[in-house]
Protein backbone atom coordinates (compact mmCIF):
# COMPACT_ATOMS: atom_id res chain seq x y z
CA UNK A 1 0.00 0.00 0.00
CA UNK A 2 1.16 3.59 -0.80
CA UNK A 3 2.51 5.76 1.95
CA UNK A 4 0.53 8.52 2.82
CA UNK A 5 1.34 11.79 1.49
CA UNK A 6 0.66 14.58 4.45
CA UNK A 7 0.55 18.18 3.86
CA UNK A 8 -1.31 19.40 6.29
CA UNK A 9 1.57 21.09 8.03
CA UNK A 10 4.80 20.81 8.25
CA UNK A 11 4.63 20.16 12.23
CA UNK A 12 4.37 16.45 10.69
CA UNK A 13 7.59 15.37 10.45
CA UNK A 14 9.51 12.64 11.36
CA UNK A 15 12.65 12.71 13.41
CA UNK A 16 15.47 10.37 11.10
CA UNK A 17 17.86 8.02 12.27
CA UNK A 18 20.88 10.29 12.60
CA UNK A 19 18.46 12.73 14.68
CA UNK A 20 17.43 9.85 16.93
CA UNK A 21 21.00 8.81 17.35
CA UNK A 22 21.74 12.52 18.67
CA UNK A 23 18.80 12.52 21.15
CA UNK A 24 19.74 9.03 22.19
CA UNK A 25 23.56 9.76 22.88
CA UNK A 26 22.59 13.58 24.07
CA UNK A 27 24.41 14.16 27.55
CA UNK A 28 21.96 15.15 29.80
CA UNK A 29 21.20 17.05 33.18
CA UNK A 30 18.53 19.07 35.54
CA UNK A 31 17.46 21.94 33.52
CA UNK A 32 15.09 23.67 36.17
CA UNK A 33 18.95 23.80 38.12
CA UNK A 34 20.40 25.13 34.64
CA UNK A 35 22.80 21.98 34.31
CA UNK A 36 21.48 20.30 31.35
CA UNK A 37 24.47 20.93 28.89
CA UNK A 38 22.95 20.35 25.58
CA UNK A 39 19.60 23.00 26.65
CA UNK A 40 22.76 24.73 27.73
CA UNK A 41 24.42 24.30 24.18
CA UNK A 42 20.99 24.89 22.73
CA UNK A 43 20.17 28.29 23.97
CA UNK A 44 23.33 29.21 23.27
CA UNK A 45 23.16 28.61 19.81
CA UNK A 46 20.11 29.98 18.87
CA UNK A 47 21.11 33.39 21.04
CA UNK A 48 23.91 33.53 18.78
CA UNK A 49 22.18 32.85 15.63
CA UNK A 50 19.62 35.64 16.50
CA UNK A 51 22.19 38.16 17.86
CA UNK A 52 20.47 38.20 21.39
CA UNK A 53 22.18 37.97 25.01
CA UNK A 54 20.42 34.74 25.87
CA UNK A 55 17.74 32.00 25.23
CA UNK A 56 15.19 29.78 26.96
CA UNK A 57 14.13 26.59 25.49
CA UNK A 58 10.30 25.41 25.61
CA UNK A 59 8.07 22.79 24.92
CA UNK A 60 5.91 24.46 22.37
CA UNK A 61 5.89 27.98 20.22
CA UNK A 62 2.60 28.69 22.06
CA UNK A 63 4.76 28.39 25.27
CA UNK A 64 7.02 30.70 23.71
CA UNK A 65 5.08 33.13 22.23
CA UNK A 66 2.62 33.25 25.71
CA UNK A 67 5.64 33.60 28.04
CA UNK A 68 6.86 36.25 25.99
CA UNK A 69 3.44 38.44 26.48
CA UNK A 70 3.39 38.06 30.09
CA UNK A 71 6.86 39.13 30.49
CA UNK A 72 6.46 42.24 28.34
CA UNK A 73 3.04 43.16 29.79
CA UNK A 74 0.79 43.45 32.98
CA UNK A 75 -2.51 42.90 33.30
CA UNK A 76 -4.97 45.57 31.63
CA UNK A 77 -2.63 45.76 28.72
CA UNK A 78 -2.99 45.75 25.41
CA UNK A 79 -1.38 44.00 22.45
CA UNK A 80 -1.35 45.03 18.65
CA UNK A 81 -1.31 42.33 15.99
CA UNK A 82 -2.66 41.13 12.85
CA UNK A 83 -6.35 39.90 12.85
CA UNK A 84 -4.81 36.52 11.44
CA UNK A 85 -2.11 36.09 13.68
CA UNK A 86 -1.04 32.84 15.56
CA UNK A 87 -1.40 34.21 19.44
CA UNK A 88 -5.02 35.51 18.63
CA UNK A 89 -6.59 32.63 16.34
CA UNK A 90 -4.20 29.47 17.37
CA UNK A 91 -3.11 30.37 21.49
CA UNK A 92 -6.89 29.45 22.88
CA UNK A 93 -7.29 32.65 24.29
CA UNK A 94 -3.76 32.43 25.97
CA UNK A 95 -3.27 36.57 26.37
CA UNK A 96 -6.74 36.68 28.18
CA UNK A 97 -6.50 33.40 30.39
CA UNK A 98 -2.66 33.64 31.31
CA UNK A 99 -1.65 37.36 31.41
CA UNK A 100 -4.96 39.65 31.87
CA UNK A 101 -4.13 41.49 28.43
CA UNK A 102 -6.59 42.20 25.56
CA UNK A 103 -5.56 42.09 21.81
CA UNK A 104 -6.59 44.30 19.45
CA UNK A 105 -6.48 43.29 16.25
CA UNK A 106 -4.70 45.29 12.99
CA UNK A 107 -6.46 44.32 9.53
CA UNK A 108 -3.03 43.83 8.05
CA UNK A 109 -2.49 42.03 3.84
CA UNK A 110 -1.81 38.79 4.17
CA UNK A 111 -0.46 38.88 7.48
CA UNK A 112 1.50 42.20 6.82
CA UNK A 113 0.43 45.39 8.92
CA UNK A 114 2.05 48.54 8.61
CA UNK A 115 3.98 51.06 10.75
CA UNK A 116 1.75 54.00 10.38
CA UNK A 117 -1.27 51.03 11.71
CA UNK A 118 0.59 50.68 14.57
CA UNK A 119 0.78 54.21 15.35
CA UNK A 120 -2.32 55.20 14.76
CA UNK A 121 -3.52 52.13 16.91
CA UNK A 122 -1.23 53.21 20.11
CA UNK A 123 -3.90 54.44 22.57
CA UNK A 124 -3.30 57.57 24.04
CA UNK A 125 -2.73 58.31 27.80
CA UNK A 126 -6.55 58.48 29.09
CA UNK A 127 -7.99 56.43 32.40
CA UNK A 128 -10.56 55.01 29.87
CA UNK A 129 -8.43 53.26 27.51
CA UNK A 130 -6.01 49.79 28.28
CA UNK A 131 -2.31 51.05 28.11
CA UNK A 132 -0.90 49.80 24.53
CA UNK A 133 2.29 48.00 26.06
CA UNK A 134 3.36 45.21 23.08
CA UNK A 135 3.13 44.77 19.45
CA UNK A 136 3.21 41.37 18.01
CA UNK A 137 4.31 40.57 14.37
CA UNK A 138 4.77 37.13 12.90
CA UNK A 139 7.43 35.97 10.13
CA UNK A 140 6.54 34.19 7.86
CA UNK A 141 3.02 34.59 8.62
CA UNK A 142 1.02 31.06 8.79
CA UNK A 143 -2.85 32.47 7.88
CA UNK A 144 -0.95 34.98 5.41
CA UNK A 145 0.31 31.65 3.22
CA UNK A 146 3.78 31.67 4.20
CA UNK A 147 4.67 35.40 3.57
CA UNK A 148 7.40 37.21 4.25
CA UNK A 149 7.07 39.88 6.54
CA UNK A 150 8.98 42.63 5.02
CA UNK A 151 12.30 43.91 6.83
CA UNK A 152 11.94 47.44 5.87
CA UNK A 153 8.64 47.68 7.33
CA UNK A 154 9.90 45.71 10.87
CA UNK A 155 12.31 48.12 10.86
CA UNK A 156 9.82 51.57 10.32
CA UNK A 157 7.66 49.38 12.96
CA UNK A 158 10.73 49.31 15.56
CA UNK A 159 11.30 52.44 15.02
CA UNK A 160 7.37 53.07 16.29
CA UNK A 161 7.70 50.77 18.97
CA UNK A 162 10.74 52.90 20.02
CA UNK A 163 9.60 56.32 19.99
CA UNK A 164 6.67 55.10 22.19
CA UNK A 165 8.65 53.23 24.83
CA UNK A 166 6.80 49.98 23.81
CA UNK A 167 8.11 46.20 23.38
CA UNK A 168 7.91 44.52 19.82
CA UNK A 169 8.27 40.49 19.77
CA UNK A 170 8.36 38.74 16.46
CA UNK A 171 6.43 35.05 16.28
CA UNK A 172 9.27 33.66 14.64
CA UNK A 173 7.75 30.36 14.41
CA UNK A 174 9.34 30.29 10.68
CA UNK A 175 11.44 32.42 10.31
CA UNK A 176 14.09 29.79 9.55
CA UNK A 177 12.01 29.80 6.42
CA UNK A 178 11.78 33.57 5.62
CA UNK A 179 16.02 33.76 6.16
CA UNK A 180 16.45 31.69 3.18
CA UNK A 181 13.46 32.34 0.94
CA UNK A 182 14.79 36.13 1.66
CA UNK A 183 18.55 35.98 2.25
CA UNK A 184 17.95 38.27 5.41
CA UNK A 185 20.22 37.11 8.22
CA UNK A 186 18.64 35.48 10.99
CA UNK A 187 20.49 38.21 13.52
CA UNK A 188 19.41 41.00 11.01
CA UNK A 189 15.43 40.40 11.09
CA UNK A 190 16.25 39.76 15.08
CA UNK A 191 17.73 43.05 15.84
CA UNK A 192 14.91 45.07 15.48
CA UNK A 193 12.82 43.10 18.22
CA UNK A 194 12.43 42.75 21.61
CA UNK A 195 12.12 39.28 21.79
CA UNK A 196 11.91 36.27 19.33
CA UNK A 197 10.11 33.04 19.30
CA UNK A 198 11.56 30.57 17.03
CA UNK A 199 10.14 26.70 16.46
CA UNK A 200 12.11 23.33 16.08
CA UNK A 201 9.49 21.19 15.51
CA UNK A 202 8.27 22.25 12.00
CA UNK A 203 10.28 23.10 8.79
CA UNK A 204 13.09 22.02 10.85
CA UNK A 205 11.99 18.66 11.63
CA UNK A 206 12.43 18.05 15.30
CA UNK A 207 10.03 16.53 17.58
CA UNK A 208 9.64 19.18 20.11
CA UNK A 209 10.89 22.64 20.82
CA UNK A 210 11.19 25.84 20.41
CA UNK A 211 13.13 28.84 21.81
CA UNK A 212 12.87 32.02 23.11
CA UNK A 213 15.49 34.91 22.48
CA UNK A 214 15.72 38.37 24.32
CA UNK A 215 18.57 40.37 26.40
CA UNK A 216 19.50 39.02 29.45
CA UNK A 217 16.95 41.21 31.33
CA UNK A 218 13.56 39.38 29.72
CA UNK A 219 15.13 36.05 29.68
CA UNK A 220 15.81 36.41 33.17
CA UNK A 221 11.60 37.76 33.73
CA UNK A 222 10.77 34.83 31.10
CA UNK A 223 12.66 32.09 33.72
CA UNK A 224 9.94 32.61 35.84
CA UNK A 225 6.91 33.31 34.00
CA UNK A 226 8.32 29.76 32.11
CA UNK A 227 8.30 28.02 35.81
CA UNK A 228 4.61 29.21 36.87
CA UNK A 229 3.16 27.98 33.25
CA UNK A 230 4.69 24.58 33.70
CA UNK A 231 7.24 24.92 31.61
CA UNK A 232 10.30 23.73 33.34
CA UNK A 233 11.70 20.55 32.32
CA UNK A 234 14.00 18.20 33.66
CA UNK A 235 16.92 16.32 31.57
CA UNK A 236 15.38 17.85 28.53
CA UNK A 237 18.71 17.58 26.71
CA UNK A 238 17.27 14.88 25.01
CA UNK A 239 14.93 17.06 23.17
CA UNK A 240 17.56 19.92 22.80
CA UNK A 241 19.60 17.43 21.09
CA UNK A 242 17.01 17.16 18.46
CA UNK A 243 17.34 20.74 17.62
CA UNK A 244 20.83 21.02 17.63
CA UNK A 245 20.86 18.43 15.03
CA UNK A 246 18.00 20.03 13.14
CA UNK A 247 20.43 23.74 13.30
CA UNK A 248 23.09 21.93 11.44
CA UNK A 249 21.34 19.93 9.05
CA UNK A 250 18.29 21.32 8.19
CA UNK A 251 18.07 25.08 7.54
CA UNK A 252 19.79 25.50 4.04
CA UNK A 253 17.38 22.37 2.71
CA UNK A 254 14.30 24.51 3.81
CA UNK A 255 14.91 25.77 0.08
CA UNK A 256 13.64 22.65 -1.34
CA UNK A 257 10.52 22.93 0.32
CA UNK A 258 9.85 26.83 -0.97
CA UNK A 259 10.10 25.28 -4.73
CA UNK A 260 8.27 22.40 -4.23
CA UNK A 261 5.48 24.58 -2.26
CA UNK A 262 5.71 26.51 -5.66
CA UNK A 263 4.99 23.48 -7.83
CA UNK A 264 1.67 22.30 -5.98
CA UNK A 265 1.01 26.06 -6.25
CA UNK A 266 1.65 26.82 -10.21
CA UNK A 267 -0.24 23.49 -10.97
CA UNK A 268 -3.42 24.27 -8.77
CA UNK A 269 -3.33 27.53 -10.27
CA UNK A 270 -3.49 25.60 -13.61
CA UNK A 271 -6.29 23.56 -12.92
CA UNK A 272 -8.25 26.14 -11.26
CA UNK A 273 -7.78 27.13 -7.81
CA UNK A 274 -7.22 30.47 -7.04
CA UNK A 275 -3.71 30.89 -5.87
CA UNK A 276 -1.66 34.14 -5.58
CA UNK A 277 1.34 33.19 -6.94
CA UNK A 278 3.47 35.87 -6.03
CA UNK A 279 2.55 35.58 -2.25
CA UNK A 280 4.00 31.99 -2.80
CA UNK A 281 7.20 32.93 -0.76
CA UNK A 282 7.86 29.84 0.85
CA UNK A 283 6.59 26.20 2.11
CA UNK A 284 3.04 27.33 2.45
CA UNK A 285 -0.03 27.43 -0.34
CA UNK A 286 -3.55 28.56 0.51
CA UNK A 287 -5.99 27.72 -2.57
CA UNK A 288 -9.64 28.97 -2.75
CA UNK A 289 -11.75 26.51 -4.61
CA UNK A 290 -14.29 29.48 -5.21
CA UNK A 291 -14.58 28.71 -9.21
CA UNK A 292 -14.37 25.19 -8.73
CA UNK A 293 -17.88 22.96 -8.35
CA UNK A 294 -16.04 21.50 -5.47
CA UNK A 295 -16.07 22.51 -1.37
CA UNK A 296 -13.09 22.43 0.62
CA UNK A 297 -14.40 19.39 2.81
CA UNK A 298 -15.42 17.28 -0.66
CA UNK A 299 -11.58 18.54 -2.15
CA UNK A 300 -10.03 17.27 1.31
CA UNK A 301 -12.19 13.82 1.06
CA UNK A 302 -11.22 13.04 -2.55
CA UNK A 303 -7.57 13.28 -1.45
CA UNK A 304 -7.92 11.26 1.13
CA UNK A 305 -9.06 8.30 -0.76
CA UNK A 306 -6.04 8.81 -2.83
CA UNK A 307 -4.00 9.22 0.28
CA UNK A 308 -2.96 12.55 0.62
CA UNK A 309 -3.61 14.75 3.23
CA UNK A 310 -4.65 18.42 3.09
CA UNK A 311 -5.95 21.03 5.62
CA UNK A 312 -9.46 22.60 4.84
CA UNK A 313 -9.01 25.79 6.54
CA UNK A 314 -12.34 27.47 4.99
CA UNK A 315 -15.31 26.59 3.63
CA UNK A 316 -13.82 27.09 0.31
CA UNK A 317 -10.13 26.89 0.59
CA UNK A 318 -7.47 24.50 1.76
CA UNK A 319 -3.83 24.87 2.92
CA UNK A 320 -1.32 22.45 1.52
CA UNK A 321 2.38 23.02 3.47
CA UNK A 322 5.71 21.07 2.38
CA UNK A 323 8.22 19.74 4.48
CA UNK A 324 11.38 17.30 4.47
CA UNK A 325 9.43 14.38 4.47
CA UNK A 326 8.00 15.60 1.58
CA UNK A 327 10.60 13.57 -1.07
CA UNK A 328 10.61 14.61 -4.82
CA UNK A 329 8.86 10.67 -5.12
CA UNK A 330 6.15 12.15 -2.76
CA UNK A 331 5.80 15.16 -4.37
CA UNK A 332 5.23 14.11 -7.78
CA UNK A 333 2.56 11.35 -6.44
CA UNK A 334 0.79 14.76 -4.58
CA UNK A 335 0.68 16.75 -7.93
CA UNK A 336 -0.59 13.38 -9.57
CA UNK A 337 -3.35 13.36 -7.04
CA UNK A 338 -4.21 16.66 -7.38
CA UNK A 339 -4.93 16.46 -11.35
CA UNK A 340 -6.82 13.67 -10.91
CA UNK A 341 -9.14 15.52 -8.23
CA UNK A 342 -9.28 18.95 -10.09
CA UNK A 343 -10.20 17.20 -13.62
CA UNK A 344 -13.76 18.28 -13.69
Amino acid sequence: MREWIDLRSDTVTQPNHEMRKAMELAPVGDDVFGEDPSVNRLQERVAELLGKEAALFMPSGTMCNQVAINSHTQPGDEILCDANCHILNYEAGGPARLSGVQVFPLQGEKGIIHADQVEQSIRSKNPHFPRTRLVEIENTHNRGGGKLFPLNEIVKISKVVKKHQLALHLDGARLWNAHIASGVGLNEYARHCDSVSVCLSKGLGAPVGSVLAGDLEFIDRALFVRKVFGGGMRQAGILAAAGLYALDHNIQRLAEDHEHAKQLACLLSERGAKVDLDSCETNIVIASLNDLPIDAQQFTERLKEKRVLVLPVTKQSVRFVTHLDITDEKLKAAKKALAECLDF
